[in-house]
């Protein structure tokens, strides 16, 4: 269980996010439905469209709330539920159908799936992402290093100078973690990235939230790791078919959402 000091409710008033009755739909062409986890729960919430062949995906329905500097959030719910899509649209990447998102500062977000330069080395993504961060070369030399042990990806060989295709899963999202943890963010959103690596790597990587949160920034954490939303935020959003079902402390949010699932 996380200490009491990581879970105590931030004193920086300052909101970093507003979402203000905040819909999200997608306009699917051609789409039908299928019958994986994701697709089925999509599925209840889709409606079709006007035109013929396309269909509305109502992914995010009327998500209202305020995050303040400091905080950890953990965002749970059902495949489908709009985790992923709520984080796309605090960073700017989906546009809302109606409502609005309101941030200060820059968002950042990692996922598990965030392209990755395959034919290029390991050490050439770690310059490029820290780049693409607003980093200066001077500071990604700085970080070069801790950024390579704090992925492990060289602890079974020199795996940081091969061309990331020869990287498993893990090891591209681990390195991935890495290179947005470089970087002191006013909001990082975290997609699974957690859900990667052994136990040793999400220590490093708890551990390193919990530093973000010193400095006043602003984390969100979607993960089906209930542990690791234990361990890591002091607050939770609990969406399911798009809906805010639940918004509070951490314990009281899993405690319900556990008897949901019956997990």
């Amino acid at each position: 269980m996380a200490d009491t000091e990581q879970k105590a409710v931030p004193q920086d008033p300052r909101p970093t996010v507003i979402a203000d009755d905040l819909h999200i739909v997608y306009r699917v062409n051609g789409a039908k439905s299928g019958k994986g986890s994701a697709t089925a729960a999509l599925s209840r919430i889709v409606k079709r469209g006007e035109e013929r062949g396309v269909r509305k995906v109502h992914a995010v329905r009327g998500v209202s709330f305020v995050a303040y500097r400091g905080e950890a959030i953990g965002l749970i719910g059902s495949n489908g539920s709009g985790k992923s899509t709520l984080l796309r649209a605090i960073a700017g990447l989906l546009p809302a159908e109606s409502g609005r998102v309101y941030t200060d500062g820059q968002p950042s977000l990692l996922g598990v799936n965030a392209a990755l330069m395959n034919d290029l080395t390991g050490e050439r993504n770690v310059i490029l992402g820290g780049l693409a961060m607003g980093m200066s070369r001077e500071q990604i030399k700085e970080r070069y290093q801790e950024i390579v042990d704090f992925s492990g990806i060289n602890e079974k060989g020199d795996f940081i100078t091969l061309p990331m295709r020869t990287y498993s899963s893990g090891m591209a999202a681990r390195l991935r973690f890495s290179i947005a943890a470089a970087k002191d963010h006013d909001v990082l959103m975290i997609d699974e990235a957690l859900a990667t690596g052994d136990r040793k790597f999400q220590k490093r990587s708890e551990a390193r939230i919990r530093e973000l949160r010193k400095e006043a920034g602003t984390v969100f954490l979607v993960s089906h790791n209930n542990k690791s939303i234990r361990d890591t935020c002091n607050r939770v959003l609990w969406l399911e078919r798009g809906e805010l079902r639940m918004d509070g402390p951490t314990e009281e949010v899993l405690k319900e959402y556990e008897k949901f699932t019956g997990k």
